[in-house]
């Protein structure tokens, strides 16, 4: 795999540096360096059934997206992570575009179905908000490069894009909102107080992955719905 397909990052963003720190953790260097050493890189393009080859370039192309971002990346660049040529590619994906729309969608579906699963396990309000917590952080946790590409600044600055993150959003409040039950608070404030929640857990991930908070995924969860779960039982005077 060549080097020169690679471009360099500028960008001090947090996605930026998350994505160093993933690729360091599979053993490769920066975008800045060199790529994966010898016996990391993808393996030579094997024949696969269409609808395999399509989630392999979608999986492919996670990781690339995550490392450059989406105006960075190239269909040149996922072709080549993929092992596979560019003809290939664009069997699959008419454009970039439509791959990373794709991804997208994939992704907020994965990522709400995971916490609404989590949810509906629980016996009681409270364990709603630590299941619901725990299992949204654990799905940031095994899926770094995914919660890099749904979040990132790139996605909110185009409107088609951003629709599927506010999509994401969107589910989540609505299910916070059902928990904040307080005699004389309407449906409007429990949106808005829900969004706050919504909020507490993404940034906090994001803050996680930069490493300035050095707690393990479980502690983080725990200590993050123990502060929800507070804010929402002060919110009831009785």
């Amino acid at each position: 795999m060549s080097s020169a397909s690679v471009r360099p990052v500028a960008s001090t963003s947090w996605r930026s540096r998350v994505s160093d720190r993933i690729l360091a953790g599979r053993g490769c260097e920066p975008p800045s360096g060199r790529r994966c050493p010898p016996g990391t890189e993808s393996p030579v393009s094997t024949r696969l059934p269409a609808k395999a080859r399509r989630q392999q370039l979608l999986d492919t192309s996670l990781a690339t997206f995550a490392r450059l971002g989406y105006h960075d990346s190239s269909m040149n660049d996922i072709a080549d992570s993929a092992g596979v040529t560019k003809p290939v590619l664009y069997q699959h994906f008419e454009s970039k575009r439509e791959l990373f729309l794709e991804l997208l969608v994939e992704l907020s579906r994965d990522l709400r179905a995971t916490v609404r699963a989590a949810v509906e396990t629980a016996s009681s309000p409270r364990q709603q908000v630590e299941f619901g917590t725990a299992a949204y952080m654990h799905w940031v946790d095994g899926n770094r490069d995914g919660f890099v590409v749904l979040f990132d600044a790139e996605v909110r600055r185009d409107p088609e894009f951003s629709e599927v993150a506010r999509r994401v959003h969107r589910d989540l409040v609505d299910s916070l909102a059902d928990l904040i039950v307080v005699p004389g608070l309407d449906r409007e404030r429990q949106r808005l107080l829900a969004h706050g929640l919504v909020g507490l857990n993404e940034k906090t991930c994001m803050r996680w992955l930069e490493k300035e908070i050095d707690l393990d995924v479980d502690e983080l969860a725990a200590q993050v719905a123990a502060l929800a779960w507070s804010g929402l039982r002060g919110l009831d005077p009785t």
